[in-house]
């Protein structure tokens, strides 16, 4: 069974491995520095359908059928699937959902969903509830766009701060056989220092991901040294920047392995993206294109990822509530890593 390891982290004492991936993105993804990862880019960003939100659909639909072809798994044998993504209700998981027939868990933890999503499938595999699960986010730049700032018509000015909202999705099996094993577990805490700002999510996130990581650290009594690498998502520059501030603050220097898939997704000045990417299709997709096949090849062996979110609802934002931030981290090994 999973054990409690310290205050915060959770042990996984059964194998419990991620199957298979899948990332489906589109034209801004695939003119990014990762585009040739993806396993599905369509140039049209509307996925041919009438509106945004039924794109987001069927761009999380397409990275389920992917992620279990790749698993050669059938959706009959899939015991629960857990999804979010940025929409009111987290319409687009449902509806993707929908249309597999199988047993559902909706979860909105904003650009944490992932890895939110992915913790609670590991846990439920590990404890015998289920055999198969999988984990399943998508973030779609037009359609978060318009539920949280203003319509692209309005044609906005964005601030340095600002991210760009991802159009992609990542899809992950997770079952008891696998190339990547999932060791460890930890689950944030809200974190709130009092931030507003929409168009300032970084700064509103960096504060919860160094009180994860640093209760990981506590807890597990390991250091940056200890892994491969250290992948936040998706902070992007301001975040990253101020996440490296505060664990050096406590004498904790993350620089030499520490990465933000926010920084990885585009080319910030080429494609102007400002601080760089968001939106939880951000870290889902590229951690299914690059960061876990890149495992399963053998170029890393250990690594921490969390996910980080902005918790904001637009309403509580326009009456100038602060936006709470969460980080969701996991600990991964490949074939020869290390606990």
């Amino acid at each position: 069974m999973a054990i409690r390891i310290g205050a915060g982290t959770i042990r996984l004492e059964k194998p419990v491995a991620i199957a298979a991936t899948a990332a489906v993105g589109s034209r801004m993804e695939k003119e990014g520095p990762l585009g040739a990862e993806f396993d599905r880019l369509v140039e049209d960003s509307s996925f041919g359908e009438k509106s945004w939100e039924k794109a987001e659909t069927k761009m999380q639909t397409l990275a389920i059928e992917l992620a279990l072809q790749k698993g050669n798994t059938t959706a009959e044998q899939v015991d629960v699937m857990l999804g979010g993504d940025l929409l009111n209700q987290c319409i687009a998981s449902a509806y993707a959902v929908r249309e597999q027939g199988r047993p559902f868990l909706g979860l909105y933890g904003a650009c944490s969903t992932m890895a939110e999503s992915l913790t609670l499938a590991s846990l439920l595999v590990e404890s015998g509830a289920a055999r198969k699960a999988l984990a399943v986010t998508s973030s779609h730049f037009c359609s978060s766009e318009r539920q949280f700032r203003f319509p692209l018509d309005y044609g906005g000015v964005r601030t340095p701060t600002a991210q760009h909202t991802a159009t992609a999705a990542g899809a992950a099996l997770v079952g008891m056989a696998g190339p990547i094993t999932v060791r460890e577990v930890c689950i944030g805490r809200v974190v709130d220092l009092g931030v507003t700002d929409m168009n300032n999510m970084g700064a509103a996130m960096a504060p919860a991901a160094w009180d994860t990581l640093r209760q990981y650290f506590t807890d597990t009594g390991t250091s940056p040294a200890d892994y491969d690498k250290i992948i936040t998502g998706d902070l992007a520059q301001v975040g990253s920047d101020l996440l490296v501030r505060l664990a050096a603050e406590e004498n904790c220097d993350l620089r030499p392995r520490y990465t933000d898939c926010g920084l990885m997704l585009y080319e910030r000045e080429k494609q102007q993206v400002d601080a760089g990417a968001s939106g939880c299709g951000c870290s889902a997709a590229v951690m299914c294109a690059h960061f876990l096949p890149a495992m399963q090849q053998g170029k890393y062996r250990n690594i921490l990822f969390m996910a980080t979110g902005a918790l904001m609802s637009p309403t509580a934002c326009q009456q100038g509530e602060s936006i709470p931030g969460i980080a969701h981290l996991l600990h991964l090994t490949a074939k020869g890593g290390t606990n």
